[in-house]
């Protein structure tokens, strides 16, 4: 099928994103499959990127990972509170695999809807 080679193309893909990924491509026509996946692979997060935005953390600019995953609250409160004196970076490094799971799939299934809406 042509869907799984465009999502071998995807890089630092998580097994558990891929099946996530096969089955919103279920949902979406096979004319549209394409389109889905360019969408959502500009939207992405890596899980690498996350991690070094998280490190980068402990130089004194805590919170960018959060920003960069579009929580502007946390971010904003990392920021003010050095990463919550560094125990929340620390919390944020060894989690950093699901919140990029976590954003894949906010972006995934964001990217359906804004599909819906175009074809509406």
């Amino acid at each position: 099928m042509k869907e799984q080679k465009i999502l071998m193309m995807i890089p630092d893909i998580a097994p558990e994103e891929m099946i996530f990924l096969r089955s919103a491509l279920q949902a979406i026509k096979e004319e549209n499959a394409e389109e889905f996946l360019f969408l959502y692979k500009g939207k992405r997060k890596g899980t690498q990127e996350v991690m070094l935005m998280t490190l980068i953390g402990f130089l004194g600019i805590a919170g960018i990972q959060r920003f960069m995953l579009k929580q502007i609250g946390m971010g904003i409160l990392y920021l003010l509170t050095f990463g919550f004196c560094y125990v929340g970076t620390i919390v944020d490094l060894i989690n950093h695999k699901r919140l990029t799971s976590d954003y894949n799939e906010q972006m995934a299934l964001e990217t359906m809807q804004l599909m819906q809406i175009y074809r509406a």
